[in-house]
């Protein structure tokens, strides 16, 4: 805490500083009524500066180093009160230590949630945080500024002025910027320095700067960060098919109650597929010719065909699912072009409506645009 020492008497004979709160940036120094003695001893240390404040006006600053308060080093002072080369009168003034050290570990972050366009996703809510470093460049602008007469100044008096300057910066960035959701966790160097460089102006106003600036976390509502979880664990599954029979052994594997019931379920259901092939396997027999040549009954026909079911992409936008009639009808009115992208299950990604074997022969009935310059 601070440390000061008084003659004996009513002349302040040493002022001087120390500071262990990690979080004043300014204190005052208490005379408690007495005067400074003429050549009184002023020290200063590094990471520190002094201010003097005589009868309301901003006086001297004093950079690190030790002083002897005389008038050949307090050019303002002397010239405030009009003192001659012989003045050695004690004098009363207020004095003002300024930390400019940095401050570390400053928080900031988005109350609100920001919006902005993302060309993948389209207009996204997100929220952002993190910290910063300030220090005080100017002591006597930071003094008038934004002290005042605080005896005792910290960072918790400027810190919420602050986050509202890179909070208001950071929307603007972001919207400037043009950079994906899905990529900003790549780029936060990138970004956090676009932000540092729009608040300077503004801070240094105040006699400060923000040495570092850095972006914690970029995040998305929930909701949407479940929808890309969604997404991705679909691209994980890859076959559906294949990815229903894996978890239906995973499930017999892990055993209880619920392993017993889907083996149950899965030994039900071999059953009856070969009660079927062996019923099957009757029926072909039934139908084999006699050895005196008689005719079998005739053989079931094969269960039809799954029909597909379609996708198509529009404007940046998935439309569907639509039936393969549906599709014939959207390319009779137009619609559906022979350029129109679309993907159906078990499609290796989106493909042109013409490069798909299924669909091609619905533009048979149309010729082909004319080659240019015919």
């Amino acid at each position: 805490m601070p440390i000061f020492d008084f003659l004996v008497g009513q002349f302040i004979d040493v002022i001087h500083w120390t500071d262990d709160t990690r979080d004043t940036m300014v204190w005052r120094f208490e005379r408690e009524g007495h005067e400074i003695k003429y050549g009184a001893k002023l020290t200063v240390r590094e990471g520190q500066s002094a201010v003097f404040v005589h009868e309301g006006q901003l006086a001297d600053v004093f950079t690190p180093g030790l002083y002897m308060l005389e008038t050949n080093n307090m050019p303002i002072m002397t010239s405030l009160q009009h003192w001659d080369h012989g003045f050695k009168s004690p004098f009363k003034s207020e004095i003002y230590f300024v930390n400019t050290t940095r401050f570390n570990d400053l928080k900031w972050g988005t109350k609100n949630p920001i919006m902005m366009r993302d060309p993948e996703f389209g207009p996204v809510r997100i929220r952002a945080f993190g910290t910063y470093t300030i220090r005080v460049t100017d002591p006597a602008l930071f003094m008038t500024e934004i002290v005042g007469t605080d005896g005792e100044f910290t960072t918790d008096e400027i810190s919420y002025q602050i986050r509202n300057i890179i909070v208001q910066e950071f929307s603007k960035a972001i919207a400037k910027s043009g950079i994906p959701v899905l990529d900003m966790a790549a780029n936060t160097g990138e970004v956090g320095k676009l932000i540092a460089d729009a608040i300077s102006p503004t801070i240094a106003a105040y006699g400060i700067s923000v040495p570092e600036f850095y972006i914690e976390n970029i995040s998305l509502p929930p909701a949407v960060e479940k929808a890309l979880d969604d997404r991705t664990s679909r691209g994980i599954a890859g076959n559906l098919d294949d990815h229903m029979k894996w978890k239906a052994a995973e499930a017999m594997g892990a055993g209880g109650a619920a392993g017993d019931a889907m083996g149950m379920g899965m030994g039900a259901a071999m059953g009856l597929q070969m009660a079927g092939q062996m019923m099957g396997g009757g029926q072909q027999q039934a139908q084999q010719p006699g050895p005196w040549g008689s005719a079998a009954a005739p053989v079931a026909p094969p269960p039809p065909p799954v029909e597909h079911v379609w996708h198509i992409a529009e404007n940046g936008a998935t439309n569907g699912p639509f039936s393969k009639a549906r599709l014939a009808e959207m390319a009779g009115n137009g619609q559906l072009t022979r350029e129109t992208y679309v993907w159906t299950q078990g499609q290796d990604g989106w493909m042109k409506a013409e490069d798909v074997r299924e669909l091609a022969q619905l533009f048979t009935v149309m010729p082909p645009p004319p080659p240019p310059g015919i």
